[in-house]
């Protein structure tokens, strides 16, 4: 399945989904391999690599904060208050990737829905905070968005830019 595939349904766990599939096989065989694999869906393009991966994408990861947290009302209250009992808070960033590029220590993204709305005070208010902290922080409304974001991070791309979607 290629991330526009695993994206279809377009809500923001697929959407998020999609872009972890893009960087485990980025991971293991480089972003050129990812992207031809995502655009054509062409086990071929497993052949080309030369399995010089990105393995600092091994670190990137989802921050569990949000999402159906039961099938019923209890069992949604139950397990959003074990969650945050085990230190879960509102407004913080769906992925991050603890990987340094200068001048930040790290990068944050907030996935969207391509029509979804940014909670005014708890996510703005995070940005806010990491950004005065020196994180680059980034809005994404598609797999792809992200993944460019990632790529031009990783290298240091001068057109990085901390945007406001």
């Amino acid at each position: 399945m290629t991330p526009d595939q695993i994206a279809k349904n377009g809500s923001e766990h697929a959407i998020q989904s999609a872009l972890f599939a893009w960087a485990a096989v980025a991971e293991n065989h480089g972003f050129e391999v990812a992207d031809l694999w995502a655009e054509t869906n062409d086990a071929k393009a497993f052949l080309t690599s030369k399995k010089q991966g990105i393995p600092e994408l091994r670190w990137l990861y989802a921050v569990p904060n949000g999402g159906s947290r039961g099938d019923n009302e209890k069992s949604r209250k139950i397990r959003g208050g074990k969650m945050k009992a085990e230190g879960l808070r509102d407004g913080v960033a769906d992925i991050f990737w603890p990987v340094p590029r200068f001048p930040f220590p790290g990068l944050y993204i907030e996935m969207k829905t391509p029509t979804g709305t940014i909670r005014p005070q708890a996510q703005r208010e995070f940005r806010t905070f990491v950004m005065s902290q020196g994180y680059a922080h980034s809005y994404e409304r598609s797999w792809r968005s992200a993944a460019e974001l990632i790529k031009f991070y990783y290298a240091q791309d001068a057109r990085f830019q901390q945007k406001d979607k």
